[in-house]
């Protein structure tokens, strides 16, 4: 059922044209977001909608009726609004200010206060959450509370629509989860249609069931976030560099500016290089790098400036190894928000460094291997249960440009095989099994890049980065493989 539709409104303000033939429909129960830069015509769209403003040109029609043929009172019982914010009234108590949400219900020169009045306001009060504050006057609430105060009042009006104006405007986060579930609840719960102008382009994604994108008062897209919300699409529009990246929790985008001074900073590969510790082999980046890893500590995409790997004994108890790797990487100084932490029980003075440099960009190796705990991955399910032990292969990859998220997975696979072809040319074998071996059973691979300069988009073997990472983990890794069998056989 299309409870608002929107069709060909324009709207001058002088000889300001700030809506040019804007066309839309929202569904009932729809949470529907609208976006777009200052003065592309947000607030005045949801102003022509709620006759704040007259229509002049388009027509607009609530639940099929349309917007010229409804009186005041009419459009009170169907729609309500939440401004972005509101004149507090001193002396109301907030049970006073829910209550004016059912002048719209009231009929008479002298209304009644009735049973379902008193329902309407008491279920509005708890759907917001402050029913324990039913005698507190408003002016005594925080910011946040008076906006849901004011969410209260417009649900106690029973509307079928409602429209919002930035409704997280000014409220800390907290404050804004609160009441975008809330809306999110009383959509699915109630049938309300929810339609409100959003700034925030990654709530309006989490949010939204469909947004309309405006610029320069004109239709720039209309649909599902995930569909509409390109980074080209809010480049243009924002005129702004937008990153997109998949929200970590919902199956939904999440976007960032990316700041002048981030985009222009220089490369920070050029003076890496492994440093030792008595325990440990560190690489510190001068700037943060963009990392994949799947290290003890700093697993996933992170931020990072240390890569640590840390030697532990091969009767190390690895039972609360990332808890204990925390407490290593705090005891000796390191960030450990912004640090890669791995172990091993190879002896870290056998790292290998490997660097190619090139015109379009560079590639850097660090390596520790060793193979006693080595395991073909298609038999590993031959294997006994499996005691975890400490990481015998880790390797640390740092690339000085620009990768998308597909290029970190596919330099992560070219790593992966790279250092396999390099343990079948030292005939490693599984030990259980007798089969070729393709790592460890506690492998650690992290992938890092400057994310800046020249933009890779894939890093497979069929790619010059990728042919170039290939090879120098491939020697990296056999020449570790060397150092390790020397060491074992000077034992």
């Amino acid at each position: 059922m299309t409870m608002l539709d929107v069709r060909a409104v324009s709207h001058r303000y002088g000889q300001k044209q700030v809506l040019d033939g804007v066309t839309f429909s929202v569904e009932k129960g729809e949470l529907f977001g609208i976006l777009g830069p200052n003065g592309s015509g947000k607030t005045t769209l949801l102003k022509l909608i709620s006759k704040e403003l007259p229509l002049a040109s388009g027509e607009i029609a609530i639940s099929g009726r349309p917007l010229s043929e409804l009186s005041a009172k009419q459009w009170a019982r169907l729609a309500a609004v939440l401004p972005q914010t509101a004149e507090t009234a001193h002396g109301y108590m907030v049970r006073e200010t829910v209550a004016l949400g059912r002048y719209a219900h009231q009929h008479g020169l002298f209304p009644t206060w009735t049973a379902e009045d008193e329902t309407a306001v008491q279920e509005a009060l708890a759907a917001v959450g402050l029913a324990g504050k039913i005698d507190v006057p408003l002016e005594r609430l925080s910011g946040g509370e008076r906006q849901r105060a004011y969410l209260a009042r417009a649900l106690a009006q029973e509307p079928q629509l409602l429209l919002l104006d930035e409704p997280t405007n000014h409220m800390d986060i907290s404050g804004q989860v609160r009441l975008l579930d809330q809306l999110a609840q009383a959509a699915r719960a109630r049938g309300l249609t929810v339609v409100a102008v959003f700034h925030d382009m990654s709530v309006a994604s989490l949010y939204c069931d469909r947004v309309l994108v405006l610029k320069e008062g004109k239709t720039a897209a209309l649909g599902a976030p995930a569909d509409v919300m390109t980074p080209e699409l809010l480049n243009d529009v924002f005129a702004a560099p937008v990153v997109r990246q998949a929200h970590p929790a919902a199956a939904k985008p999440m976007f960032s500016f990316v700041p002048q001074h981030q985009r222009e900073k220089a490369p920070s590969i050029g003076g890496m290089r492994p440093s030792f510790l008595d325990d440990a082999v560190v690489l510190a980046a001068r700037t943060p790098l963009r990392v994949l890893s799947s290290a003890l500590v700093g697993g996933g995409f992170q931020w990072a400036t240390h890569f640590v790997n840390r030697h532990v004994g091969l009767d190390y108890d690895c039972r609360d190894a990332e808890g204990d790797m925390r407490r290593y990487l705090e005891q000796h100084g390191f960030p450990v928000a912004r640090t890669i932490g791995m172990m091993t029980a190879v002896d870290v003075r056998d790292a290998v460094w490997r660097q190619k440099d090139g015109e379009a960009f560079s590639v850097a190796v660090m390596v520790t291997a060793g193979v006693g705990n080595a395991v073909d991955a298609a038999r590993a399910w031959q294997h006994q249960p499996i005691v975890a032990k400490p990481g015998t292969i880790n390797m640390v990859v740092v690339i000085d440009g620009t990768l998308t998220e597909a290029a970190f997975v596919q330099a992560v696979m070219t790593a992966t095989e790279a250092k396999t072809k390099a343990l079948a040319d030292r005939s490693v074998y599984d030990p259980e099994t007798g089969t070729a071996a393709t790592g460890t059973s506690t492998d650690s691979l992290a992938v890092a890049a400057t994310q800046t300069g020249r933009t890779f988009a894939y890093a497979g073997t069929a790619t010059e980065l990728g042919r170039a990472l290939g090879r120098l983990v491939y020697e990296a890794t056999a020449e570790a493989l060397d150092r390790y069998e020397w060491r074992r056989g000077k034992r």
